[in-house]
């Protein structure tokens, strides 16, 4: 049987970045984790556990990590292609897919296509600039894994949709967008958790 003609690779065979930080250097944040396992009730954590973002926690309880040799292995043995939204790599001599319907089985979230992706439109109401005045922060700034953790100290007088707000808040910013500690998350994403079913449901 002759074998297939495939795309061309993207990086030459033994000129391959190397890789200078793992892709999970900001996504291990212990002190982020222990704030959100100490500050929830039992059954507001359980509940955290049983939405569509469980699979975050689930890996941290695990002490599961970014197996990152293989992600590089990926990366680097790249064919180019041009289809947006799917990976090719050489596996010795066979082409092998990594697309969004894998990446949607492996961790269960939501990866259907949804206009205004990066900027979705979401209203601010006196509800919303009450709860990012409580946390500390103007409705218009995103949020810090470090302003998360001090909210989460001082918050026990708060209702549980604020805890459970500030519960997805802090997975978004420390394992989602793997922000730095004192790096701000995007303002227009993180205000989805106002409606938490919508911030399940967002790709």
């Amino acid at each position: 049987m002759d074998s297939l003609e495939l795309p061309k690779r993207i990086f030459t065979f033994g000129e391959e970045p190397f890789p200078i930080k793992s892709i999970a250097y900001h996504t291990d944040d212990s002190k982020l984790f222990s704030a959100v396992r100490d500050a929830l009730h039992d059954d507001e954590y359980e509940e955290l556990k049983e939405s569509r973002l469980r699979v975050f926690l689930k890996f941290k309880e695990m002490d599961f990590g970014w197996a990152s040799r293989l992600v590089h292995y990926m990366l680097c043995f790249q064919l180019n292609i041009k289809k947006k939204y799917e990976l090719w790599s050489l596996v010795g001599a066979d082409p092998v897919r990594f697309s969004l319907i894998e990446f949607e089985q492996l961790i269960g979230l939501n990866c259907e296509y949804i206009e205004h992706l990066e900027n979705p439109r979401c209203e601010v109401t006196n509800e919303m600039a009450s709860f990012w005045e409580r946390i500390g922060v103007s409705v218009d700034a995103g949020r810090s894994p470090e302003q998360i953790i001090r909210a989460l100290k001082r918050f026990q007088e708060w209702s549980r949709d604020d805890h459970m707000r500030l519960g997805y808040l802090a997975i978004f910013s420390g394992f989602i967008e793997g922000r730095k500690y004192s790096s701000a998350t995007r303002a227009s994403l993180a205000r989805l958790v106002m409606d938490l079913e919508k911030f399940e449901n967002y790709p």
